[in-house]
């Protein structure tokens, strides 16, 4: 295990994408959306993603410092074209349209399609939520088969990313986060490359047998080496049974089909595509009891008598703010296999054995 002290990381991943065409502003971009990811303690979403980013790049599956195109555009609602620019840049613009319209209009609707990998999604709902405003996200990845349906065993869905924002006077706010498998397919490229061990029973294999083993999802593989979906002969298992199927499937409709990127299948260029509403709360709450509701209920949320083993019980968000702070203070751990596969995108990209070097300084 290494760690990475934050700036530190977040020059180097910058100086990564440097070399590879991308503009300084973008390059900084990227490296600190995926470096937050890491802080927040979604090692899946976070620079683990470089080596694959690039490869994207050089095939030209992602297209560096591209500008979203508005083709529809209404007065509370757009339909967002990314190019197929790195989600990290076509996405922040999608979503500051959705926060502009929603200001001017109480309720917004944004269609973003053809994005190139949006990291985590949480981000785009703290934007939203920075600016004073509720945020609902629907997202798919066209062309990233992963996830067997309730009751089968071959991937026919993408991991299908559902997302709620909810701001909050002076404090954090609210964010759910999650992919509507098991695991995302990031938590199963981490534990591939000596992470976080994949929780009992997270894939399924052609033979219907449930197993942790990486490899039932990407075939054999090399610690240093790519990671192809595609290889393996089994699945990422849908959360909650058919409940998370069915949410993964209408995520596919709307993030994938609506939008224009297109619901998951074999064969298609991976792009993600982002169905988001956007609520002004302020015109809603007429009464202007929501943000004290909201802490109320927080509370009593949290004040539930927990089980044996769990020290509190929590809402979606705390996890979050633990790790970012103790991430922070301390440094981003990153397991060796990681690390490895990083310093060799590097270098294959150009970057000097000094800022290798200082990068753990």
């Amino acid at each position: 295990m290494v760690t990475i002290q934050v700036q530190n990381l977040i020059d180097f991943v910058a100086e990564v994408f440097g070399h590879a065409e991308s503009s300084p502003e973008e390059a900084k971009r990227i490296a600190t959306y995926l470096t937050t990811a890491n802080l927040t303690g979604h090692d899946s979403h976070g620079v683990i993603r470089v080596p694959v980013y690039i490869r994207w790049k050089k095939t030209g599956f992602v297209v560096p410092n591209q500008t979203a195109e508005i083709v529809v555009d209404t007065p509370s609602l757009a339909v967002v074209d990314g190019k197929f620019g790195y989600g990290q840049t076509v996405t922040p613009q999608a979503v500051k349209i959705g926060i502009d319209k929603c200001k001017k209009a109480g309720l917004a609707a944004v269609a973003l399609r053809n994005a190139g990998h949006i990291g985590r999604v949480g981000d785009w709902a703290e934007m939203a939520a920075a600016e004073g405003l509720v945020s609902v996200h629907f997202v798919n990845a066209a062309g990233s088969l992963l996830v067997a349906p309730f009751g089968g065993v071959e991937k026919r869905l993408s991991t299908a990313p559902y997302c709620v924002g909810i701001p909050r006077e002076g404090q954090d706010p609210i964010v759910l986060d999650f992919a509507t498998s098991i695991v995302a397919e990031g938590k199963v490229l981490v534990a591939s490359r000596g992470g976080k061990k994949l929780p009992k029973g997270a894939l399924v294999d052609a033979d219907g047998s449930l197993s942790e083993d990486p490899a039932v999802l990407y075939g054999p593989y090399t610690p240093e080496g790519a990671r192809d979906h595609t290889k393996g002969t089994g699945a990422i298992r849908a959360f909650g049974d058919h409940k998370g199927s069915g949410l993964a499937f209408i995520c596919e409709l709307l993030g994938g089909a609506l939008t224009g990127t297109g619901a998951t299948s074999g064969g298609r260029r991976f792009a993600n595509g982002m169905l988001a509403f956007y609520i002004d709360p302020k015109v809603v709450d007429t009464s202007h009891v929501f943000d004290a509701e909201v802490s109320r209920y927080a509370d009593f949320i949290r004040a539930t008598k927990p089980v044996g083993g769990v020290d509190q019980v929590l809402i979606p968000g705390d996890p979050e703010r633990k790790t970012r702070a103790e991430r922070t203070k301390n440094g981003v751990p990153l397991p060796d296999d990681t690390w490895a596969a990083i310093v060799n995108t590097a270098r294959e990209v150009g970057v000097s054995e000094v800022s290798i070097q200082r990068a753990t300084a």
